[in-house]
């Protein structure tokens, strides 16, 4: 297993190539399939709600909660995980064992059934955890392979190299479900768009850890501590959280730099979440079939501009600067949501995805390497990004409910959309405080 220096070209790419690995969850199951496939087997069954304790939920409404519960619980105990790999110096076997969790629960989404709700859930839910709980190890090791003048490049790269595997995985998967005679797949032509979708979820999972190994073939294994974990070492990580808190004070632009990113990842992931819930409800499509594919489609074009959006991002900052090109990039999302309101019809909602696909690796990308930049001089970099985690995953747990809350009070969700642009413009206002040398 080779050892290569930090900044080295091999170890960037294979951090990155871990992008390419796990964005497959993102793009097939939180984005693109398993929301159509969701919508249609509760339309199969004739209804539209689940019931939870005797109280009637709606379907985008319960899934809207069982998401802000995993991320909820990803926000508990990652600081909980961080003390524990940095006392055991092998953060590399966190990264392997989440990928592992995300991508068997991937797998077992192939057995999503409404008779068995609470198992189904429960899939989905532990991929969730898998997915995101890897990413505090990952991000973490962004400044610890790569040299300040490479951060927003090689994070850039990261999501570029996501959006184009993930986007070949979903190729594959649309031409399954459009096609699923061709593949062997019997049954009517909806049975077997349905089977083609539960294949798809097998298709995440083997796709995940197969190609995850690229990463940790040569990522540093770390230090190995082999004293036993106590209770103090449990407790580390909130005490380090409390201990980067209590530096943030000293840190006037990071500090307000969080406040911002706190306010506007809310509504980014959130809006990301359940973007294609909202065309499967929301859209007025002519059949089925032309639902699927369309939706499909439309993911597939936000994902191929989503390369470009991230590569121009990285070219702006660079010309502009971080903070200035992250406050245009949250004036466009506030706009789009509040023309997201108003589209009806499916080539409206092309047009709006398309202009989403500029916006949203970008500033994910932007984001994650704005916030390396602005680290003081540390070797803790776990413990800085498990609170970067946590300001995130706290803020999709309170943007998930309360658009949650707002589509089963008035049962659209339009008007959660309109809600989340209001997040956008406040951490615009956010960002302009700033201060302006923070990143030269």
């Amino acid at each position: 297993m080779p050892n290569l220096p930090k900044g080295h070209p091999k170890l960037l790419n294979a951090w990155a190539f871990y992008d390419w690995a796990n964005s497959v969850y993102s793009l097939v199951i939180a984005s693109a399939v398993f929301p159509i496939f969701y919508e249609m087997i509760f339309k199969e069954n004739g209804k539209n709600y689940v019931t939870v304790f005797g109280l009637q939920c709606k379907d985008t409404a319960m899934i809207s909660f069982v998401t802000a519960f995993a991320f909820l619980c990803v926000a508990i105990f990652s600081p909980i995980l961080s003390g524990v790999a940095d006392y055991i110096g092998n953060k590399k076997n966190f990264l392997r064992f989440f990928c592992y969790l995300g991508a068997i629960s991937c797998i077992c989404l192939y057995w999503f059934d409404l008779n068995q709700l609470f198992l189904s859930y429960t899939f989905y839910f532990f991929g969730l955890i898998g997915f995101w709980s890897s990413l505090v190890f990952y991000n973490s090791y962004l400044p610890d392979i790569a040299f300040p003048e490479q951060q927003d490049r090689v994070s850039a790269r990261g999501f570029s190299m996501g959006y184009i595997g993930s986007t070949i995985l979903l190729i594959f998967n649309l031409a399954m479900v459009m096609f699923p005679h061709k593949f062997g797949i019997t049954g009517s032509d909806a049975e077997a768009s349905m089977k083609a979708m539960r294949i798809s979820f097998i298709t995440v999972g083997l796709w995940w850890i197969a190609f995850s190994h690229i990463t940790y073939y040569y990522l540093p294994k770390g230090n190995h501590n082999k004293q036993p974990i106590t209770k103090a070492v449990i407790l580390d990580g909130f005490h380090e959280l409390k201990k980067v808190w209590q530096q943030l004070q000293q840190n006037l632009a990071l500090k307000r730099y969080l406040y911002s990113y706190f306010v506007f990842i809310m509504a980014v992931q959130t809006v990301m979440l359940v973007a294609t819930y909202f065309g499967a409800t929301e859209i007025e499509w002519e059949t089925p079939s032309q639902k699927t594919t369309g939706l499909i489609i439309c993911i597939l074009v936000i994902q191929l501009v989503a390369v470009i959006g991230a590569f121009l991002t990285s070219r702006a900052s660079g010309k502009f600067g971080n903070i200035k090109t992250l406050l245009f990039l949250n004036a466009v999302w506030a706009i789009l949501c509040a023309v997201e309101y108003f589209v009806h019809t499916p080539i409206g909602f092309y047009i709006s995805a398309g202009f989403v696909g500029l916006v949203m690796g970008g500033i994910q990308s932007l984001a994650r390497s704005t916030y390396s930049k602005l680290l003081p001089e540390t070797e803790d970099t776990t413990s800085f990004f498990s609170f970067y985690d946590v300001t995130e995953k706290i803020g999709i747990v309170i943007g998930m409910s309360i658009y949650g809350i707002i589509d089963q009070v008035t049962g659209s969700m339009r008007n959660a959309i309109v809600f989340l642009g209001a997040f956008f413009i406040i951490g615009f206002i956010l960002l302009l405080r700033v201060p302006k040398k923070a990143l030269n």
